[in-house]
């Protein structure tokens, strides 16, 4: 971020755009840390429940804390069709897990006590935390970069007088950081759902229920209006179920099926 802020000043010749580049990093990293959650759940329009609202779910979360070692989490809805979930938060003691109604409905109570197992398991990895923060700052890199290329092109000014051979590298640097940031987001997540699916079954001592509750969540195809390629990586598995650009091909949130039964058959 601020190499987005050094180049935007060098090209606009104006040295207080690094130092507001320089502000709006150390507040985004604060804004990561204390406020992601917060974010996520917003955009993912969740609400929170308590006991009385849904006690067999509620139920659920709470003997897995309480096996797992950790404070109770908050549960969150989504009044969602699809079969989803995900945890968030920064760390333990602020922890989230949001389920979709459509997983509520979807799944047996095995197959349930499987997936919260699974975003019990992020919650005790510290992979929370890193996945809420990657969402903000990828956001906020693409946002930079598209507001640099826009002022480039129809507000720069001096340019003449700087080095064309600069200038290009420059913005091919600007438009290959929100890729490389999507990359590293995408990489993190791929890893820590092989991670979590492993701890998961060790918690519940049932992989077979997580490998059923894959297998019904995979093959749901209904589509989760709050899907967005910020926050896809979080959940339990893709909500891109009738997108087929070969962007959302590409750029995999979660690994293969397949690989994540063939992976839990082996516990």
């Amino acid at each position: 971020m601020i190499f987005i802020g050094w180049f935007f000043s060098y090209v606009f010749n104006d040295v207080f755009i690094l130092y507001v580049a320089v502000i709006i990093s150390t507040i985004m990293s604060f804004v990561s840390y204390y406020e992601s959650d917060k974010i996520i759940l917003s955009m993912s329009h969740a609400f929170e429940i308590k006991k009385s609202d849904n006690p067999e779910l509620y139920r659920i979360v709470e003997n897995l804390a309480i096996t797992a070692g950790l404070p109770m989490p908050k549960v969150y809805i989504l009044e969602e069709r699809q079969a989803n979930a995900f945890a968030t938060g920064r760390d333990e003691k602020h922890a989230v897990i949001a389920v979709t109604r459509g997983l509520l409905d979807k799944l047996d109570k095995r197959e349930l006590t499987a997936v919260v197992a699974h975003e019990m398991s992020h919650i005790r990895g510290k992979d929370i935390l890193i996945g809420s923060i990657v969402v903000v700052l990828v956001g906020v890199i693409s946002i930079l970069s598209d507001i640099f290329m826009r002022s480039l092109f129809w507000g720069g000014n001096d340019n003449d007088n700087k080095n064309p051979i600069f200038l290009i590298f420059g913005i091919i640097g600007i438009i290959l950081a929100p890729i490389a940031a999507s990359l590293m987001q995408l990489a993190i997540s791929r890893k820590q759902e092989f991670k979590a699916d492993a701890n998961a079954s060790l918690l519940t001592r049932d992989p077979e229920a997580l490998i059923s509750a894959l297998t019904k969540i995979s093959s749901d195809k209904t589509s989760l209006k709050q899907a967005n390629n910020a926050t896809a990586h979080l959940y339990i598995a893709s909500p891109f179920k009738n997108k087929v650009e070969w962007y959302n091909k590409l750029f995999m949130t979660h690994p293969p099926l397949e690989e994540r039964i063939k992976a839990l058959r082996l516990i």
